[in-house]
């Protein structure tokens, strides 16, 4: 392992990390309608799940699925029925008034949102198709494990910093008054989008 190919395995990930999906877009909800205390667990949870989809392609998953492609097809029904479940609930939501946190309540605790971070991101195939099938590649043959345990750890990093970014952006007041103005569009927009990605998932 040299520092360039080092890098190559950040910027491929970090790319990867800052593409549109299910775990952006629920930093972008939860920085506006619960503010950036609780968008930062939520993008530890989601740092986490990428972690763990790394670990597994690193130590094989790839393989397991390619020997066993009823376990990816179950998978990608699972996660694309809990997507579908959040887009149901934003949804059907959309309509309440909503308190903000200005007003001294946080709908989630740090712990649930934590668990919605990892969740969202465990039932999305796309993070464990790329780790499977891209980033794995991207490492050479016989990397030793501090090597490993560096590249995970910018994996944790990139994630972060591209979850936080987007919780922290749409945190500040502007945005927040917008969503309030405008939140039954929003909510269901958000809803739409995310449902649809739930049935690209499962249809895939």
């Amino acid at each position: 392992m040299t520092l360039a190919t080092l890098a190559t395995v950040w910027f491929v990930h970090l790319l990867a990390a800052a593409s549109p999906g299910p775990a952006i877009l629920m930093a972008a909800r939860t920085g506006v309608t619960q503010g950036f205390l609780t968008g930062m667990w939520l993008s530890f949870g989601i740092g986490v799940g990428a972690l763990f989809w790394a670990v597994a392609a690193l130590f094989g998953m790839a393989t397991l699925f390619h020997l066993a492609p009823s376990l990816l097809w179950a998978f990608k029904i699972g996660g694309g029925l809990f997507l579908l479940w959040i887009a149901f609930q934003m949804w059907r939501h959309a309509p309440e008034p909503l308190d903000m946190p200005t007003d001294g309540v946080t709908p989630r605790t740090p712990w649930s949102a934590f668990r919605l971070g990892v969740l969202t991101q465990l039932s999305n195939p796309k993070p464990a198709v790329f780790f499977g099938a891209v980033f794995v590649n991207t490492i050479p043959v016989g990397t030793t494990l501090p090597w490993i345990a560096l590249i995970l750890a910018l994996v944790l990093l990139n994630e972060l910093a591209c979850t936080l970014t987007v919780a922290r952006a749409f945190s500040f007041a502007g945005p927040r008054r917008t969503y309030q103005r405008f939140k039954l569009y929003i909510d269901r927009s958000f809803g739409g989008i995310l449902a649809l990605l739930g049935l690209k998932i499962a249809a895939t």
